[in-house]
């Protein structure tokens, strides 16, 4: 696991960010013969950034120019990429086209905000590229009819480490960024691609999704109902997020797939299940207990437990379904989110993959 770096944290650039200064160099050194270096761009935000070239060249009909993607204090897995556009003349009055080169992806499934058949270039990277253009072309009175090709050497090898393939996205990385910064260490990415996840299950036409908080849940799942990848959202902690866009984007029947600790988060009504915003409550799991008809020795016990773990296996010894009745309760809170969006199943697996707790909806 990626440590959190102590300290303040030093924010990056997008990938769309750095397409666009790449562009710029690019389509500047096509008009005038001169790359730029450092090329500035200005950002929707009004951040006026500097980008060192790592690549420029110059022939005839075509500008070549590159940066390396600088990621700041974020764990990006594209940090340290170089991103690179090629920039050639297109037919008057097509304005700017996109072209996704070696590493840079296509869309392959609806429910993207790209068309089938597009690069995978998002609109915030697009929009401020035909920006960054439209401002090249005005300075030296060139029409701005230009072919924009991105790519990302290694981009393939990269994208097995995202979830542009259960997104329908093959062949390569996205070229993303709405405000062209990467503010380290965000939830926005994650929840961004929770969205865009559901986004493409509705698309794909499903009717049951599940959501996991981590991979061992995930596998687990896709074994029980033998679901598609696109059928599943990798939620990590961020289950409140996933619950309101459903409660908005309503899919018919919901699996929500985790471990025992983190559904018994859920369960006392925490919608970030990150250890660091939310915690198990051993004490209310000795209730939970009590009510199941638990002694008197193994209440105290569970009382004076530190993990969630050790109440779960004093209930396993005693045989009595402590993670049933936590599936239920987490089932009542997401419930409460999606509103009466969807129906909804709980299933509480073990690091073994095993099913151990269940609340069904169907």
């Amino acid at each position: 696991m990626t440590r959190k770096p102590e300290g303040p944290l030093r924010r990056g650039w997008t990938t769309g960010a750095c397409a666009a200064a790449a562009t710029k160099a690019a389509y500047s050194a096509l008009l005038t013969g001169r790359f730029p270096d450092p090329v500035r761009i200005c950002l929707p935000k009004g951040e006026q950034p500097h980008f060192s070239l790592a690549e420029a060249k110059l022939q005839a009909g075509l500008a070549l120019a590159a940066v390396i993607k600088d990621a700041g204090d974020d764990p990006d897995v594209t940090h340290g990429a170089l991103i690179r556009a090629t920039v050639t003349r297109a037919e008057a009055g097509s304005g700017v086209l996109f072209i996704a080169g070696p590493g840079v992806g296509v869309v392959t499934r609806p429910g993207l905000p790209i068309p089938v058949g597009e690069p995978a270039i998002n609109p915030g990277p697009r929009k401020l590229i035909a920006t960054t253009v439209a401002q090249v072309a005005e300075r030296y009175g060139d029409a701005g009819d230009v072919e924009v090709t991105l790519s990302i050497p290694g981009g393939e090898i990269l994208a097995k480490r995202t979830l542009n393939e259960r997104l329908g996205v093959v062949g390569g990385l996205s070229i993303l960024g709405t405000t062209g910064v990467v503010v380290p260490y965000s939830c926005s990415a994650w929840i961004a691609s929770i969205h865009r996840g559901i986004d493409v299950a509705r698309a794909a036409g499903c009717t049951h999704v599940a959501a996991a908080t981590g991979s061992t849940s995930e596998r687990a799942v896709r074994v029980h109902y033998d679901l598609p990848g696109h059928a599943l959202i990798d939620m990590g902690d961020f289950v409140g997020g996933t619950l309101k866009y459903l409660r908005r984007h309503p899919i018919p029947r919901l699996t929500l797939a985790g471990g025992f600790a983190k559904m018994a988060k859920l369960a006392r009504g925490h919608l970030d299940l990150h250890s660091g915003r939310s915690s198990v409550d051993p004490a209310d799991l000795a209730d939970m207990l009590a009510a199941l008809g638990a002694s008197d020795a193994m209440l105290g016990e569970a009382r004076r437990a530190t993990a969630a773990s050790h109440v779960l296996e004093l209930a396993r010894q005693a045989q009595l379904p402590l993670a049933d009745d936590v599936a239920e309760r987490a089932r009542a809170v997401a419930l409460d989110q999606v509103d009466g969006s969807a129906e909804v199943e709980v299933l509480i697996f073990d690091r073994d993959a095993a099913l151990i707790g269940r609340a069904a909806g169907w």
